[in-house]
């Protein structure tokens, strides 16, 4: 179970890259994940209100009109090592191999950018619906699905 859910946390982080980075940061900061040093820095006070910070502008950003597309060399790089850090950190936390963690978070970054590239699209037409709010659907289901994951240790 624990593969699968780096693999999710790495999907999640291609539809919001610094969601899940600040799931992991509180998780580790309450205590809900247990990481060894360095990885375990990332629970800090400091890391878990940049990350926190970080990943509402991005909520934020990601709404306007000016907003490179996140397949975009920037986002899609972004949104992969995200994705990988964040599988390496869920993998260790349980009990898993952080490099076997960090290709599945890697790889889920992949699908979840590419994936929620089409799915947002395709679903503004199906729906007949402003991009705006099936944005914010796609915020909800990065949100909830990294918290879901991280509240599993």
């Amino acid at each position: 179970m624990t593969l699968l859910f780096a693999f999710l946390i790495g999907l999640f982080a291609g539809l919001r890259s610094l969601t899940p980075p600040a799931a992991v940061a509180w998780a580790v900061y309450l205590g809900w994940l247990k990481l060894a040093r360095p990885l375990s820095l990332i629970g800090s006070l400091p890391a878990v209100i940049i990350l926190s910070l970080l990943a509402i502008t991005e909520l934020i950003i990601d709404k306007l009109p000016n907003t490179p597309n996140r397949t975009a060399p920037l986002g899609l790089i972004a949104r992969i090592v995200t994705g990988g850090f964040t599988g390496a950190c869920v993998a260790l936390g349980g009990g898993q191999s952080a490099f076997v963690g960090a290709g599945l978070g890697l790889i889920g970054g992949i699908v979840g950018c590419f994936g929620g590239y089409q799915a947002r699209t395709r679903l503004v037409k199906y729906l007949r619906q402003p991009d705006f709010n099936i944005a914010l659907l796609e915020d909800l289901v990065a949100i909830g699905g990294s918290l879901f994951i991280v509240s599993r240790f």
